[in-house]
């Protein structure tokens, strides 16, 4: 089942899983068990971003979905995956939100074999543009050669999107230069001029623009159309070791990532705790498409760019990078 969900205001930033294997989770499994009896682990650490992918995380949370499989949920926010890869490999960190770009970079260096778990966003416009601080001389794209852009980390999401309407306005990466900057330190590093431009995600955008930032490219469109975000991604060997909790929980996400997909509120409702985003920050800010399933031409062409950017080396089968599990 394939679950769309277009969002006219709003946050960001995510994956998908066919209950057959590889695809994109169905949520309509069936099979929970609230005293956990038989899962190979009940307590689970996941690694959350502070956008609004992560949504469907906290919906499940409060919802009690997670409590219906016999699991206890903690969290942990990360920056990327890239930041917690220690706890990632020896397993003391079960599952993470990790964008596609991230999954792709790190299995593209050996570091890990990662899957992507359950999808959670796809890319849609107004989810993530680059700014710059009120008055300033930058216009437009062609304008920031010889600039200063932050991004939240380097050759991940960001980075890509950006190297793609560079080249579109006949820059080069190398005629910029990018920094990595917390996404909830950009304003100041453009209010002090650290920075010249900023790469923001939703809620971090519509927060800037509240305070007078200036989109100059919306940087989910043209060369970036239908690219996927993120999704919750765990390792190869935490799969192979923890099938029975893997499939708990990926019913208590994909329970969480149906109701992101048909209800706004519940969103809005969740993203205030654990982001230091106000409420009516959240209600405003424009959303990705929350759907079951990740597209894969979107994936591909995810693949391609970084792969044309030198961010990875070989160009990946994208089908292997989704994780199958059983309900």
């Amino acid at each position: 089942m394939r679950l769309t969900r277009i969002v006219a205001v709003g946050m960001a930033v995510a994956l998908a899983l066919s209950a057959c294997g590889g695809g994109g989770g169905s949520g309509g499994q069936q099979g929970g068990t609230a005293s956990g009896v038989g899962l190979e682990k009940t307590e689970l650490l996941i690694g959350v971003v502070p956008v609004a992918s992560s949504a469907s995380l906290f919906i499940a949370e409060k919802r009690g979905f997670f409590k219906e499989e016999g699991l206890t949920v903690k969290t942990e926010i990360i920056q990327a995956p890239t930041a917690v890869m220690p706890k990632i490999i020896n397993g003391s960190m079960d599952a993470f939100l990790t964008s596609y770009v991230s999954l792709l970079t790190i299995n593209d260096s050996g570091a890990a074999k990662l899957k992507l778990f359950q999808h959670t966003m796809g890319g849609l416009p107004g989810f993530c543009a680059v700014v710059v601080a009120e008055g300033s001389p930058i216009r437009t794209v062609a304008d920031l050669k010889g600039k200063t852009i932050a991004v939240n980390v380097l050759k991940t999401l960001g980075h890509t999107v950006v190297n793609a309407h560079l080249r579109q306005a006949g820059l080069k990466p190398d005629d910029v230069r990018f920094v990595a900057v917390p996404f909830a330190d950009q304003l100041g590093a453009l209010a002090s001029g650290k920075v010249d431009a900023a790469w923001l995600a939703e809620p971090f955008l519509s927060a800037a623009k509240r305070d007078g930032a200036v989109e100059i490219v919306d940087t989910i469109g043209g060369p970036t159309e239908g690219v996927p975000i993120d999704g919750w991604g765990v390792t190869e060997q935490w799969l192979a070791e923890h099938p029975k909790t893997a499939a708990a929980l990926h019913r208590a996400l994909a329970k969480g990532q149906q109701i992101a997909g048909a209800d706004r509120k519940a969103i809005d409702e969740v993203v205030p705790t654990y982001t230091q985003i106000s409420a009516d920050v959240a209600a405003a800010m424009r959303l990705g498409e929350f759907t079951m399933e990740a597209d894969r031409a979107g994936v591909q062409k995810l693949a391609d760019l970084m792969h044309g950017f030198a961010f990875i080396r070989t160009r990946p089968d994208v089908a292997q990078i989704f994780a199958p599990v059983s309900g």
